[in-house]
């Protein structure tokens, strides 16, 4: 059986339980030889995950956000890299569907590759510039020559590079203000991946640096123009604290499997017993159920909404991420308390989950953003 056969949620999620289980036990081969999990993105493809949210007028599944981010949280127990990797691709095709983002013809063509198994990405980070959400301009351009757009630029943290067959790549229009987005098929001449990636977390992404030089895409390859200062509600964006939440869960499994193992023979029996042990197991259970809740409930939400509805949603899609972010970041620091000096091996998985879950504080949107959102929201408000 694969995804697309599985007809309820928890016949998927048992699907994605032994994925995971599978590819836990590949995550500290894959860190430890610093390459890409191409084992694991075999392995989604071929059960048809990357299925799920295309359209089902073309094929797909076009799962909900609630089943997305469900599916996402339980795929990061066993490889948070893989998750976050695959969570961008799942969501962009979401995304792309559900606000008729692009012209039918394009968007209709990708769907049939992904259900072929072509892999998708945005690339709009740049070292100039910072995160796309802080509203900088691209120094990436994009010159008009005859039926073709040229583009050459550098971007950064492309996730996923080693694998994807099209960049959405954002672009600034020269001799005009406008931004747009290009989709350029990964095999463009002038196209390359120069592998800069060196992070301590997220080790498994390869977040590659995307060069073009000189690219050429036929026009209808601009796919979007960018309005300066239009913020959009995305809730596809909640497969990133889904990601983290799931890599606090597998923590959180951790330390209560140690704890209920470990006997020093200063006492009898084991740790498990020990209140200050509990204690922190029940505040680690605490933090997770918080973030569920708040994450479940919004992505549901957003389910049940209109476009309109859904415009309003930025304030509480960012609090969900900053909430469940930093909840995942203090269930794996309390894992670690439970676990000891022993979590600080190269090892053991839990200085691996530490080190991941840090990375959340600088996806988007980040957590100033946030609450400069919300202050704003509750002072028009009141």
């Amino acid at each position: 059986m694969n995804f697309q056969q599985a007809e309820t949620l928890t016949g998927k999620l048992e699907l994605m339980e032994r994925l995971a289980t599978k590819f836990q036990e590949r995550a500290s081969n894959v860190e430890g030889e610093g390459q890409f999990p191409f084992e694991n993105i075999d392995d989604l493809k071929n059960s048809n995950y990357t299925r799920l949210t295309v359209p089902k007028k073309y094929g797909g599944s076009e799962i909900s956000l609630y089943e997305l981010v469900r599916l996402q949280e339980k795929l990061a127990e066993g490889d948070g890299s893989t998750a976050l990797s695959i969570g961008w691709h799942m969501g962009i095709i979401k995304n792309l569907h559900e606000k008729s983002l692009w012209q039918e013809e394009i968007f209709q063509a990708i769907c049939q590759e992904a259900l072929k198994g072509a892999l998708l990405n945005s690339a709009a980070s740049e070292a100039q510039t910072g995160s796309p959400t802080r509203g900088g301009r691209p120094q990436t351009t994009a010159r008009k020559d005859g039926d073709t757009w040229v583009i050459t630029g550098r971007k950064t943290f492309t996730t996923m590079a080693p694998v994807l067959d099209y960049f959405i790549v954002s672009a600034g229009i020269e001799e005009s203000e406008e931004t747009g987005y290009f989709l350029i098929p990964r095999s463009s001449l002038g196209l390359r991946i120069e592998e800069t990636w060196d992070s301590v977390a997220m080790q498994g992404t390869g977040s590659h640096d995307l060069v073009l030089e000189q690219v050429r895409v036929k026009d209808e390859y601009y796919v979007e123009t960018i309005i300066p200062g239009k913020k959009q509600a995305n809730g596809w964006l909640l497969h990133i604290p889904a990601c983290y939440l799931g890599i606090a869960g597998a923590a959180q499994k951790y330390a209560i499997q140690f704890a209920k193992t470990y006997s020093p023979n200063s006492i009898q029996g084991t740790i498990i017993d020990i209140p200050a042990v509990r204690q922190k197991i029940g505040e680690m259970e605490l933090e997770l159920m918080k973030a569920r809740h708040f994450l479940y409930a919004v992505a549901k939400d957003w389910d049940g909404m209109s476009e309109e509805e859904r415009g309003q949603m930025g304030a509480e899609l960012g609090a969900v991420k900053m909430a469940a972010t930093n909840s995942a970041i203090k269930v794996v620091d309390l894992a670690m308390r439970v676990v000891g000096a022993r979590s600080l091996s190269r090892q053991n998985p839990l200085q691996r989950y530490y080190r991941d879950v840090r990375a959340g504080l600088h996806n988007p949107p980040m957590d100033d953003m946030t609450i400069e959102m919300l202050a704003k929201n509750a002072i028009q408000s009141k």
